[in-house]
């Protein structure tokens, strides 16, 4: 499909131009997300069996990748997309039946339903994922990779858990969001990205993974604890939230751009677009899988949270002063392979 739409993009203008902020060197398909969205959708209607739990979450998948295409066209004002989003939200939650409707094991108490609340809170933590997952997808293969890392893990823990059939359906996920990381990630042959998630891939992935988290989550058969979504996504949600405080503590709107992610910082510290996505993906892959094994091992779920919240503190306080982080990342930094990286880019705001 990624082949397939390539001369549909330039016909159609579907493409990152290279302006402002942007440093890219030449126009970039950002087809990507519907690539990936066309892919799932033969495999789960033509492959696999449907229900209409999956049937809700492809139309609130098609209404994301169509608002975000129209947005990658003409720039959206920020309250459209959050208005998609939130109608995304509703679909998966009245016509799925997916939804957050306790949060007690969070805390420790067992069962604690959110009874009104619960639709308004799963319309906030879809929000929330969807544009963690947009606002770290800044350079190649760093949401691409994040997102894979964070659906394996996901697709593991439905295997323990024994939904085997959110399992398969995340495996097509997981296959197509690798096939197009073969397209977006550097590689020393190909020192450039021939193709962009796009904001419609990037809403997309956010949609998948808040998805799953909530039917892994709420699903009393098969018992995930909320805790773990937090942890088998660190960056993007952590990133996001210290972002929304300093730019709100600035009198900034949390939509407004700016070089202060995560990501810009390492490139600043010297790491090029595919040494920083690698590192990140690993720490998510290692936070996921202690915070896995923690569970399995009986430590207490509000320890694991406060845990999470003491790294979002952690680096609130760390990045108040850019020279700091940026000096903390060069400490990191080792010589990248010759030829893998090229330089940084700077796409999403």
């Amino acid at each position: 499909m990624l082949w397939l739409m390539q001369p549909v993009a330039r016909r159609l203008n579907l493409l990152d131009h290279p302006q402002g902020r942007k440093d890219h060197e030449h126009p970039t398909p950002v087809t990507g997300g519907l690539a990936i969205l066309v892919g799932c959708l033969v495999a789960f209607f033509f492959v696999q069996t449907s229900s209409q739990t999956l049937q809700a979450f492809c139309v609130a998948a098609v209404l994301l990748v169509a608002v975000g295409l129209y947005d990658d066209l003409h720039d959206l004002r920020w309250y459209w997309r959050v208005l998609a989003q939130s109608a995304a939200a509703l679909i998966i939650i009245f016509w799925g039946g997916v939804q957050v409707e306790q949060i007690g094991p969070v805390f420790g108490l067992g069962e604690m339903s959110l009874g009104w609340l619960s639709v308004p809170f799963t319309v906030f933590a879809t929000i929330g994922i969807v544009n963690a997952m947009n606002m770290i997808d800044g350079a190649d293969g760093l949401a691409g990779l994040l997102g894979l890392a964070a659906l394996a893990m996901l697709c593991a823990a439905s295997i323990y858990a024994g939904n085997e059939l959110l399992a398969m359906r995340l495996s097509v996920l997981c296959g197509a969001l690798a096939g197009f990381l073969a397209w977006n990630i550097r590689l020393p042959w190909r020192p450039r990205a021939k193709v962009f998630l796009g904001n419609a891939g990037s809403a997309l992935l956010g949609l998948v993974i808040a998805w799953v988290s909530f039917r892994l989550t709420q699903n009393p058969g098969h018992p995930v604890n909320p805790v773990l979504a937090l942890w088998l996504l660190p960056i993007p949600v952590m990133d996001c939230l210290v972002l929304i405080v300093r730019r709100l503590q600035e009198g900034r709107s949390p939509f407004s751009a700016g070089r202060d992610h995560i990501h810009h910082l390492m490139q600043d510290a010297g790491f090029g677009p595919t040494r920083a996505a690698l590192w990140l993906t690993v720490f998510s892959l290692l936070s996921g899988l202690l915070v896995g094994q923690a569970m399995r091992l009986d430590v207490p779920h509000p320890l694991l949270l406060a845990a999470f919240l003491l790294l979002c503190v952690g680096w609130y306080l760390l990045t108040r002063d850019r020279a700091r982080a940026v000096a903390f990342f060069r400490a990191l930094r080792r010589a990248p392979p010759q030829g893998l990286e090229t330089g940084p880019v700077d796409r999403q705001p």
